[in-house]
């Protein structure tokens, strides 16, 4: 038997990569990326992250710790566009600076967005001054959520929490109660609602949500994909969640 050697043909262009970091407890946050990206040419790699629970501010700082390890177990050598740390409060808790340097570390040419920062860029967008802000976090947790966004420069006009301690109780939460629940609260002051937290399923209520409360809503995982989206140009025939994808 004769063996051939063929010399194979690699491909000259590749689609933009994305990169999640998902806690190992999200129910939702792939989910939502797939719902929205599964017809874009996008290549989209994720890897979990060990969460502890109960969330508290030590442990998603203790969280932080492996980020470096996670970022660079996505395709290891190899570049990354844009690499997605996949919680809100985590980073609101250990920084946004200080989970860029851990990424960095691994893909040092990785752009990088989280969904707190996304959440800004957004709320910014829409030109938003005065903020209702709904979690579903134990009331610490809640409340530096609240003074995050506040310190951001928002005037939080009111705010609602379901005082849940583990992230997976969090996805657990029935979309059709968290529709009947925010569609009831009161917006008149505020300019906008944002939903916190990558494990809630909210990102098929926004549109929803809008036209019940004629205000613009916004969530942890739409924020955070629409961000994704722009880094990597790709932000582009997006309908159904929410006038985010719309606004120019």
């Amino acid at each position: 038997m004769k063996s051939k050697k063929i010399e194979p043909q690699f491909i000259k262009q590749q689609n933009p990569r994305l990169g999640l970091i998902a806690l190992a407890t999200d129910f939702m946050i792939e989910k939502d990326f797939i719902e929205i990206i599964k017809d874009k040419e996008i290549d989209f790699f994720v890897n979990r992250i060990e969460c502890f629970n109960p969330l508290t501010k030590e442990n998603l700082i203790k969280m932080s710790d492996k980020v470096t390890e996670v970022t660079n177990n996505i395709l290891p050598d190899e570049n990354i566009d844009c690499i997605v740390y996949g919680c809100t409060s985590g980073t609101i808790a250990a920084g946004y600076n200080s989970i860029e340097k851990k990424v960095k570390a691994a893909k040092p040419k990785a752009k990088l967005t989280t969904p707190s920062t996304a959440a800004i860029k957004a709320l910014k967008k829409f030109g938003v001054k005065k903020l209702s802000i709904f979690t579903p976090y134990s009331k610490v947790l809640n409340d530096e959520v609240v003074s995050y966004f506040s310190k951001e420069g928002f005037d939080i006009t009111s705010n609602c929490y379901l005082d849940i301690a583990a992230d997976y109780d969090i996805g657990k939460v029935e979309q059709e109660f968290l529709y009947e629940t925010l569609s009831k609260i009161d917006l008149n002051d505020a300019d906008a609602l944002f939903i916190s937290c990558t494990a809630l399923p909210t990102l098929n209520i926004i549109e929803k949500l809008e036209k019940k409360l004629s205000k613009p809503v916004l969530s942890s995982n739409q924020t955070l994909i629409w961000d994704s989206l722009q880094t990597i140009g790709k932000n582009n025939n997006v309908m159904g969640f929410g006038k985010l994808f719309n606004i120019n």
